[in-house]
């Protein structure tokens, strides 16, 4: 069950509990997203503060350890702290929460902590996640650039994790490409992970958005990392993943999108890189293979957003008649032939053989030799080898 936005924005009470709980429950704690649902956040944060009496779903351990963190709670802080950093907090049913993140039920963040200009949730109205692998290869990084500047080229957000790799990759192509793109953190957003993104971090929050579920200051885990996924599917249209091997956290994005009903897409690369394995092993069971922006806006986009048809390249024995085109693949490659052999393997008479063949001369295709007939030299150069029986 998704728990309710609310008739309209949080009230100052209930925004400082949103807040202060961002220190205490977990990104992705369905128990607590279920505190928060049945009881409130105001009576959630006074609760775990007063200690007492567990809240139902969890052993006494646990609530000792969630009490031992509340005592950390200093909201009208951390506030301070993120608006000193330019960084605003969100709360489900204000103006700017998008509202397809209600989608993730009970683990709905808190909150969240907003650094950049743009209104959040119309930018998520219009995005697509570009996720993949950290330790990608040349052409993983190549693939995840030109998606996403494709992609912000045609009008759409490019949302990802701000990591190394792929996902570097992608908020470069977008930037590169005057477009907007979105960095959803496994920490605070105040202090930029990994370090050495932090000028790639910086220029996302002038150009567009860094958004996070953790308070300022706070540091990035494994199983952030992996929960922050989560926010990343439920926020986009769909999620395309380059590069992953099986084992691959941005896997857990593709897995997050398909369970919320969200378009899952994958780039493919060579059958013999294990870290295109995890994204081959999508491939064959629920995603879509993509190959650029086009593939993927015709995916998530609205109805008539279609990509262009493909085909190779128009030669100019295309454009010849059928009846033409017969005679001209009768002629052998290696020597010339008589109208009589022609026309006999063309299935037409010599006269009519004949006629084809002089216009065949006139375009460029064959020169007569005599009494017979052969390819030109560009002719043979430029035709499927496959065509001449070879």
């Amino acid at each position: 069950m998704a728990p309710a936005a609310g008739p309209g924005p949080a009230d100052d009470e209930e925004r400082l509990a949103r807040i202060a709980l961002t220190r205490v429950i977990e990104p992705g704690d369905e128990v607590g997203g279920r505190w928060l649902r049945e009881y409130g956040p105001v009576t959630v944060a006074r609760r775990l503060r007063r200690g007492g009496e567990p809240l139902p779903g969890v052993t006494a351990v646990r609530w000792a350890g969630l009490c031992a963190r509340a005592e950390r709670m200093r909201p009208r802080r951390d506030l301070a702290t993120a608006e000193e950093a330019g960084v605003r907090f969100l709360c489900p049913g204000d103006g700017e929460w998008p509202a397809q993140l209600d989608d993730l039920g009970d683990t709905r963040p808190t909150g969240l902590w907003v650094r950049g200009g743009p209104s959040l949730r119309i930018w998520a109205l219009r995005s697509v996640a570009v996720v993949g692998a950290r330790a990608c290869t040349e052409y993983g990084a190549h693939m995840a650039a030109r998606l996403a500047a494709g992609l912000a080229e045609q009008g759409w957000v490019v949302v990802s994790g701000g990591a190394y790799g792929v996902d570097g990759a992608a908020h470069r192509g977008a930037l590169g490409a005057g477009g907007a793109t979105v960095a959803v953190l496994a920490c605070g957003v105040d202090r930029p992970y990994p370090r050495g993104h932090a000028r790639l971090i910086g220029r996302i929050a002038e150009q567009g958005l860094v958004v996070g579920e953790l308070p300022p200051g706070d540091h990035p885990t494994p199983s952030r990392f992996i929960l922050r996924n989560r926010v990343i599917a439920a926020l986009t249209r769909g999620t395309v993943v380059v590069e992953a091997a099986y084992r691959s956290g941005a896997l857990s994005t593709a897995r997050s999108a398909g369970h919320l009903g969200r378009i899952t897409m994958g780039v493919p690369g060579p059958a013999t890189s294990g870290l295109s394995a995890g994204v081959h092993e999508l491939l064959r069971t629920d995603a879509v293979l993509v190959t650029d922006a086009a593939d993927v806006v015709e995916l998530v986009g609205g109805i008539g957003e279609l990509a262009p048809p493909r085909r190779g390249p128009v030669l100019p024995r295309d454009l010849l008649a059928p009846a033409t085109a017969r005679v001209l693949a009768a002629l052998p490659a290696d020597r010339p032939a008589g109208p009589a052999d022609i026309a006999r393997d063309a299935t037409t008479t010599e006269d009519d053989a004949i006629g084809r063949l002089y216009e065949l001369h006139s375009l460029g295709f064959v020169e007569r030799h005599g009494d017979g007939w052969q390819l030109t030299r560009q002719t043979i150069s430029a035709t499927p080898r496959l065509g001449y029986g070879e």
